[in-house]
């Protein structure tokens, strides 16, 4: 809706993108054009056949006389190219009928699909991504015997030490088997234009389809006395590999990969940089910008921010429509939340502050919302506090070493805010240079109320029997720890208030357990005094769950808006926090899997109950759903806009 800014280009649009394929060069640069990158073909290597064939001969006299027992195919090309090699020493027909009486195991689609094109029956099939692990676990899952058995391996390009290692492990004798090698390209002009290109930053996405390409491109750019200009140009660009063994050989090179798609084929590969490779350039720029000690071109940013919807709901000014974001915006639901996070753990992508920026890029612009959250986790603060926070699959996170008594926080370490969550810092000082200069930013933590919450329960509870039986028997230990976690969460806020969020939210997910009484005495002055030390002027929002009776005290204990969840009629709520306070939500997260009619008349009541009074900004009740439709949650954002355009 916010026309001040372009909104996010699609694809590879407008991006310079260097792919160093060779053979397939000219089907690469139509991928890359398809999806509106400017291609930039640099072949790094070209494939030179083995002349002397040796031990090709080898390998065929041994297989027809019955002293090869299985064969190892890796690649589609190298295949056909080693009948032919054989063709001056064995008849075809000799050679295929000898290699269908023997096991065959052929790694990925295009060896098989060549096999079977040549009617030689494949004993095993290897599943992706294709590496030489896959095929030493697919051996070892069909139990298929190796101990004294001579097993050829077809290469190609380069020896595998690894497979033939894990092979003799298991007691084969190997014959390798190369077909062609892999030289420099006879012109190395390209390759060389594309090193200075990368090397002077006019590059925005570099492909690679191989690992020997790695190799060819350092020692021509070391030849040049351009290895190091390279090296830095490439941290500035957006590298992207094939697959496993490439990405392999490219980190033991030192260089960083950003993008490997979840199949390893080209398509996919460009596929995947499409879906990234925007948000990531400017993040990979912006923390080249930061780590030089640089400033970011000022472009009228301040003011685009300030007169965005969003922070003029916030200070319950009229905005041009209702604004509009989603807990957990970066999330499962989204393939390229899917796409990174499957590589790598929760905290792992917590604690990756390029990741997390892009997953709170991404969403943001994905969805088309008027605001971003920085991603990351409420327990991120306890961490540091030594108690042993795992993120379980299927129970969520888990405390190891749970408070249950006075005697227990003296085990507590102390948090240095700005040393153990420095990564979070830096995580919002990447989101915010690469986030469209008119969408906000919000920082985020957990409640004292919640964080204690987890602290003595362990994990999620139902009943609160631990929290309880603390704050009842041993109401001095409660405080003290409730002293402990409100310093902590102003500390953590302002941290993130200073690396550059415009707005803060405050989450107390599990506050609805309590009653008014209990809220006022244990909770309200913690959380009141951990508001007051937030920095002024910036935006609070101030969010809990299953709170009908808890919403007057939640606005006693401060924020400038009150998060509000489904379970409540927003009109009287609003009505009873009084409207010097703005008001966000509150649609239920299971709305979304209605059909898209029902998902607007569902908004329209909300819209209707908040009858255009600045101050509301649309949201679900609680966090989205991992299952949501896409399409569902981008109908109900562009309903919401289009509904109240003023």
């Amino acid at each position: 809706m916010n026309q001040s800014v372009a909104p996010p280009l699609a694809g590879l649009t407008g991006l310079t993108v260097v792919s160093f394929e060779s053979r397939l060069a000219a089907p690469m640069a139509d991928l890359i054009s398809r999806q509106g990158g400017i291609p930039v073909s640099a072949p790094a290597l070209r494939e030179i056949p083995c002349t002397e064939h040796a031990e090709a001969n080898e390998f065929a006299k041994a297989l027809l006389a019955g002293r090869i027992d299985m064969v190892v195919w890796l690649t589609g090309v190298g295949a056909r190219a080693l009948l032919t090699a054989v063709e001056g020493t064995v008849s075809r027909a000799e050679c295929l009928a000898a290699l269908s009486r023997i096991p065959t195991i052929a790694l990925g689609p295009k060896p098989q699909a060549v096999l079977r094109e040549l009617g030689i029956p494949i004993t095993l099939a290897v599943p992706e991504p294709n590496t030489w692990r896959e095929i030493l676990t697919a051996i070892d899952s069909a139990a298929i015997p190796l101990l004294g058995r001579r097993v050829a391996v077809q290469e190609y390009g380069r020896s595998n030490p690894e497979l033939i290692a894990g092979l003799q492990t298991r007691g084969a004798s190997v014959l390798r088997v190369p077909v062609y090698q892999w030289a420099l390209p006879e012109d190395c002009g390209p390759l060389r234009q594309a090193i200075k290109a990368i090397a002077n930053q006019q590059v925005d996405l570099v492909l690679f389809t191989t690992a020997v390409q790695a190799d060819h491109l350092l020692q021509v750019a070391a030849a040049d006395g351009l290895e190091e200009p390279l090296r830095t140009g490439l941290r500035d660009t957006v590298v992207a590999s094939i697959g496993p063994t490439c990405s392999k050989a490219l980190r033991e090179h030192g260089l960083t990969v950003d993008l490997e798609p979840e199949h390893p084929k080209m398509g996919h590969l460009v596929q995947t940089a499409a879906r990234h490779a925007h948000v990531l350039r400017r993040i990979k720029r912006a923390g080249t910008v930061q780590a030089t000690g640089g400033r970011r071109p000022e472009t009228g940013g301040a003011n685009l921010l300030q007169e965005s919807p969003f922070l003029k709901a916030c200070r319950l000014e009229p905005a041009p429509y209702t604004p509009i974001w989603i807990m957990r915006q970066a999330g499962r639901y989204l393939q390229e939340y899917r796409e990174i996070r499957g590589k790598l753990s929760f905290l792992e992508l917590c604690h990756r502050p390029d990741l997390a920026a892009e997953v709170t890029v991404t969403a943001a612009e994905r969805l088309g919302v008027d605001a971003a959250i920085i991603f990351g986790d409420i327990l991120l603060v306890v961490e540091p506090m030594g108690v042993g926070l795992e993120f379980t699959k299927g129970d969520g996170p888990v405390i190891h070493h749970p408070i249950r008594c006075g005697a227990d926080l003296k085990r507590l370490q102390p948090v240095d805010v700005q040393g153990s969550l420095s990564f979070l810092f830096e995580a919002v000082r990447l989101a915010r240079a690469a986030l469209p200069a008119n969408i906000p930013l919000i920082g985020f933590a957990g409640a004292p109320f919640t964080l204690a919450s987890y602290l003595i329960e362990g994990r999620g509870s139902r009943q609160y029997q631990q929290i309880k039986t603390l704050m009842y028997r041993d109401p001095a230990a409660w405080h003290a720890l409730m002293e402990r976690l409100s310093d902590v969460v102003s500390d953590y806020l302002n941290g993130q208030i200073a690396a550059g969020v415009q707005v803060v939210q405050l989450f107390d997910s599990w506050v609805g357990c309590l009653s008014p009484d209990d809220y006022r005495e244990f909770v309200l002055p913690h959380t009141k005094r951990a508001i007051a030390r937030l920095v002024p002027g910036v935006p609070v929002i101030h969010f809990g769950t299953d709170t009908t009776s808890l919403l007057p005290l939640i606005r006693e204990a401060g924020g400038n808006v009150i998060g509000l969840d489904w379970r409540v009629d927003l009109g009287e709520a609003w009505a009873g926090l009084g409207y010097e306070v703005g008001v966000q939500g509150n649609l239920d997260p299971v709305a979304l899997f209605a059909e898209p009619d029902k998902i607007r008349r569902q908004a329209d009541r909300i819209l209707e109950r908040a009858a255009k009074r600045p101050g509301h900004i649309f949201n679900l009740g609680h966090g989205i759903l991992p299952q949501t439709p896409v399409d569902h949650l981008r109908v109900l954002i562009d309903y919401v806009h289009e509904a109240t355009a003023r």
